[in-house]
């Protein structure tokens, strides 16, 4: 969006998560993706108590920062816990170079205590410096930076609440209601309770399915949906869970896509006779996750921790009435829009939201006309690059 608006976007990046073989590109050559310019540095793993990829120290964007930096204007830095970063600022200090820093979450009071013995000290030592002599901290929700300015982190320099935005012509001409049910025949007829997003203890599973077991045993007319990727072997936590609440569930994961059945993917029960009342889709992109939104219901997510929560913004941009918890990040402006329904992280509450929703149509379609009109006036990519640009020339000017 910053690039269709005339800005001149260059990205410098480790090749995390990159496989070099399938990789056309050497280590700081420049790559062409939709018009940003793309440079992948290559870099050496070690420190790995940092993280799975270790903290990503690279000499050839050392390299390129020293030789390049002067023909920036301004420096956008995204994350806190790595090398590219702590070098980055660190050379736009060196050569006077404003800089802006999106800590996009890391920085929340719940997520920096976990595994605090290794952050803080980090912190202390690097990281402070690095988000004090920014000429701004990015964030995206008013949750974010109130929790993490200045009552947490103790920051004097300027705090900046832009959301992330999303392509709303994307979601203009959607599947058909009834899609979703030629390719799961169980959806036929239910309501359909979606769950979207990557399947790992942050997001709150072990309290959905609670509350929806209980709501199942009120009624019979539900089928939830949890469509997401496998986050560290965490599904098979969920499925036992599943069983504890005498339910049953069908997996058509991506781990188990293959040809023959249901939309060339093999369909996993569990082995007794138990209804079937559960569906995980695996992960799904595309046409496809569009097809599970337009044929949904209820949207929800009860993550105990949510720097931002971009699937609730889609639900909303599909018209689909959104449960959140009030961890998830955007659950202020979704509140006091009366775009969706607000919960505490347990049980209980998420249930009673749920089955609000459940009961009062009227209520489904009120909230889902506000959200849609939330996303059209708050996350429209076009207006965020719009309020993007604005704070870049105010922050080169300085």
């Amino acid at each position: 969006a910053l690039v269709k608006k005339g800005v001149d976007v260059t990205v410098y990046t480790t090749n995390v998560g990159l496989d070099e073989k399938s990789t056309p590109y050497t280590s700081g050559q420049e790559a062409d993706v939709d018009g940003v310019k793309v440079h992948y540095f290559a870099f050496t793993k070690f420190f790995e108590f940092f993280g799975a990829t270790g903290w990503q120290f690279s000499r050839p964007m050392t390299r390129a920062l020293k030789r390049d930096l002067k023909s920036f204007d301004l420096v956008y830095i995204v994350a806190i816990w790595n090398y590219p970063v702590a070098a980055t600022a660190h050379y736009c200090r060196k050569y006077k170079k404003p800089y802006i820093i999106s800590p996009r979450g890391l920085l929340y009071p719940y997520t920096a205590g976990k595994k605090s013995w290794k952050k803080w000290p980090y912190y202390h030592f690097i990281a402070k410096r690095d988000l004090r002599n920014a000429a701004a901290i990015h964030y995206t929700t008013k949750d974010e930076a109130e929790k993490c300015h200045s009552s947490f982190l103790e920051l004097k320099n300027q705090a900046i609440v832009i959301p992330n935005g999303i392509e709303l012509p994307e979601f203009k001409n959607l599947p058909t209601r009834e899609e979703p049910g030629k390719h799961y025949s169980i959806l036929k007829g239910k309501k359909v309770i979606l769950f979207l997003g990557r399947i790992n203890w942050k997001k709150g599973l072990d309290i959905l399915v609670e509350a929806y077991a209980r709501l199942a045993r009120e009624r019979n007319d539900m089928h939830l949906l949890i469509a997401g990727n496998n986050g560290g072997g965490y599904k098979e936590k969920v499925k036992k869970w599943i069983k504890d609440h005498g339910l049953g569930y069908e997996d058509y994961s991506e781990e188990e896509r293959t040809s023959g059945l249901d939309n060339g993917r093999v369909r996993s029960r569990i082995p007794d006779s138990r209804d079937i009342r559960i569906t995980f889709t695996g992960m799904l992109t595309g046409n496809d996750k569009l097809m599970a939104l337009s044929g949904s219901d209820i949207f929800v997510l009860p993550s105990y921790s949510e720097n931002f929560g971009m699937a609730v913004v889609e639900a909303m941009a599909s018209g689909l009435p959104v449960v959140i918890s009030n961890k998830v990040g955007v659950y202020r402006e979704v509140q006091e829009n009366k775009a969706g329904i607000v919960v505490d992280t347990n049980a209980e509450s998420l249930y009673k939201g749920i089955k609000l929703l459940l009961e009062n149509s009227e209520l489904r379609e009120e909230i889902a006309r506000n959200g849609r009109k939330l996303v059209e006036e708050y996350y429209n990519i076009d207006k965020v690059a719009e309020r993007m640009i604005k704070v870049f020339g105010e922050m080169s000017e300085r």
